[in-house]
């Protein structure tokens, strides 16, 4: 098995191992709720950790290239933090139309409670760092080399499938678990759609905690409020709309390249020993010319190596990369 193979399955190994016991004994054994915050919170944590453990252990890559930078265009951090609002906004006007919707309260307890939910969004950041650590950061560039739109489907499976227990345990109120649990996993291939655009062109795993912590924060919230009245299906199926109109538009974004241009098939330059301003004492001539060009990318015609892809090593996926070449091209901060 490869180096990427075994960092998968051990990646999965902890996030399901560590979450699912701990959800079914904290549950039915000691009778916590899973609604309490203080329960989730571990939870949240253990993809991070899976991540860590496979990136320090298994496949020894470390760190540099794991997202973890805070700089990234102003315009992602923007759509990260609205996102989920406008996707809300999709949501009620699906209900309304629909005629399942009436009410006149407004979330939070009126129009200013909008701002509020904002600010409890960023302030919340940090808690939703473990999920994209692991699903968005780690998994989705590894899982289908080379397939990123394929991958965001597949991680978008792992991801709602990891979250299944809630739907028994008394985290989630399904009426009609048949339905509505096909179409919670529909919510969630989507929302990995946006958090996987966010990604591919920030290169910054903040960028999509912010997005993620609206939905849970924003979304969550003003649907429980405004659509408290509809059945579990019915509000599902808003959602998905939502959701939908949202993100499935991004596919066709430019950042799930992989041909020319496409900045999910760079790879950072090759590290060369010698150095393309001078010459190596002892080398020929011609094997310090060679060098040169070699370091600059000029007449390497060798394909990417599969350690040295951009973003993260041996995944086949660059993220928040210029449009420079694979051999040699520098390293962008962005879209």
């Amino acid at each position: 098995m490869s180096s990427r193979g075994r960092g998968i399955v051990v990646y999965l190994a902890i996030a399901f191992g560590g979450v699912w016991p701990y959800l079914f004994v904290v549950r039915l054994g000691f009778g916590w709720s899973l609604v309490d915050p203080l329960v989730q919170l571990p939870v949240a944590f253990v993809p991070a950790i899976g991540a860590a453990v496979v990136r320090r252990w298994v496949t020894r890559e470390g760190f540099a290239t794991a997202g973890l930078r805070l700089r990234a265009p102003w315009r992602l951090w923007a759509a990260g933090w609205l996102a989920p609002l406008a996707a809300t906004a999709v949501m009620l006007g699906c209900a309304y139309s629909a005629g399942w919707w009436r009410s006149g309260v407004g979330p939070a307890g009126g129009p200013g409670g909008v701002p509020m939910l904002l600010a409890v969004q960023v302030v919340l950041i940090p808690a939703y760092f473990g999920e994209e650590f692991g699903w968005t950061s780690f998994l989705w560039p590894r899982l289908v080399p080379g397939r990123p739109r394929l991958s965001l489907l597949a991680t978008g499976l792992i991801w709602a499938f990891w979250h299944y227990p809630l739907a028994f345990l008394g985290y989630a109120d399904f009426t009609d678990r048949a339905v509505s649990i096909p179409l919670w996993t529909v919510m969630f291939l989507l929302f990995e759609v946006l958090l996987g655009w966010l990604y591919a062109g920030s290169g910054s795993v903040w960028v999509t905690s912010l997005a993620h912590s609206g939905n849970n924060v924003v979304m969550s919230m003003v649907s429980e409020q405004l659509l408290g009245g509809l059945t579990s299906v019915q509000t599902l199926i808003c959602t998905d709309l939502g959701l939908a109109l949202l993100c499935l538009p991004l596919l066709g974004s430019p950042v799930f390249g992989t041909g020319p241009g496409g900045r999910m098939n760079e790879c950072p330059p090759v590290e060369r020993r010698n150095s393309p301003d001078r010459m190596t004492p002892g080398i020929s001539p011609a094997r310090n010319s060679r060098d040169r060009r070699q370091a600059s990318g000029v007449g390497d015609r060798r394909s990417c190596p599969a350690g040295d892809r951009r973003e993260v090593g041996g995944d086949g996926y660059a993220t928040g990369g210029g449009g420079g070449s694979c051999h040699g091209g520098p390293r962008g901060s962005g879209r």
